[in-house]
């Protein structure tokens, strides 16, 4: 008998985006193999007529469904798909006791009980699921990619490789035993120390105050996340931040190991004055490399846009909406 977690899920419209006239919207729940309920917000064309093709979406890492991911699934299911935003687990409306941690196994298996609640939804075409992660979510659907053959199609916008990040350091500075051996010994301490306590220590969400000198690329988060364009009162980036051991995982356990036996579509997009355009053009080089299944593999990079502009479109309108809908309605026919 699977238990299924009772959640207090918010009713009203509390979106960082307008909601479409366009569209059904109404909230679901669904349940992994660890037993945690995970909450979702379910959009749906009001035109819909017969079994719809599907996507579940989720990211950026550290964000919530009414920020970026409910603004891809809203727009999305305008163009004729059933879409679902979902939190991870341990995060947002979703369940979890402990709060606040992320881990590549759980959150790998949030995206496949995603496609198991897609797939058994009387409205859903179950030959025709597709996966959108954002940010280190986009690694992550990757990932889930590699394990899940009910995927058709993937799209990864934007992407982290959190097993990179959290190993190597950003631009790989950190890539040494003795950088990632203090790391370890940082977190283990950290441990005793949240036992001593009773309760987790938050690392902190995007810095504020905006230090003057910060670089470009905590300017740009903090634009998303400080401001009214992206803030949410649920959102870990927009205030206190995972747990300070909540990633301690991903040194560990790398990601994406099998990305080139992967037989689905995958799209990699990304902007190209983004600070992580590195992880997703290697993360696409890697998933090509003494692969048999190239053919329908793309990357897709957008001039001028950095990495925040592929969450909310920017100030330019940057989300290749069209070229995502193209390529999933030619990869699941």
């Amino acid at each position: 008998m699977i238990r299924i977690e009772e959640l207090e899920l918010v009713k009203e419209w509390d979106k960082t985006f307008p909601k479409s006239e366009r569209i059904n919207h109404s909230k679901v729940t669904f349940t992994n193999r660890y037993g945690i309920t995970l909450a979702a917000d379910m959009y749906e064309p009001k035109d819909a007529d017969g079994k719809m093709p599907a996507i579940a979406i989720c990211g950026p890492f550290g964000a919530v469904k009414e920020q970026c991911s409910g603004l891809y699934a809203q727009t999305m299911a305008e163009k004729g798909y059933l879409t679902i935003a979902f939190d991870p687990s341990f995060t947002g409306e979703s369940g979890g006791a402990v709060r606040y941690m992320a881990s590549p196994d759980i959150n790998t298996e949030d995206f496949m009980a995603a496609v198991d609640f897609l797939s058994l939804n009387e409205k859903v075409d179950p030959d025709r699921i597709s996966i959108i992660g954002i940010c280190g979510w986009g690694g992550l659907a990757l990932n889930a990619a590699a394990l899940d053959t009910r995927v058709k199609a993937t799209i990864a916008s934007t992407m982290y490789d959190m097993a990179r990040v959290n190993a190597k350091g950003y631009f790989d500075s950190e890539d040494s035993e003795e950088d990632r051996y203090n790391k370890k010994k940082a977190m283990c301490a950290q441990r005793l120390e949240d036992l001593k306590e009773g309760k987790y220590k938050l690392g902190g969400g995007v810095v504020d105050p905006l230090p003057e000198d910060a670089p470009f690329f905590v300017k740009d988060y903090y634009d998303y996340y400080k401001t009214s364009r992206g803030y949410h009162k649920r959102s870990l980036n927009s205030n206190g931040g995972w747990n300070v051991i909540g990633c301690e995982s991903f040194i560990n356990q790398p990601i994406m190991q099998y990305s080139n036996e992967i037989r689905s579509a995958v799209m990699i997009i990304h902007g190209d004055k983004a600070h992580s355009y590195y992880f997703g053009k290697e993360a696409y080089d890697d998933m090509l490399k003494n692969s048999n299944y190239t053919d329908n593999k793309k990357f897709l990079s957008i001039p001028g846009a950095v990495h925040t502009d592929l969450y909310d479109g920017g100030d330019k309108g940057f989300i290749p909406f069209d070229e995502i809908d193209a390529f999933l309605r030619e990869n699941l026919k």
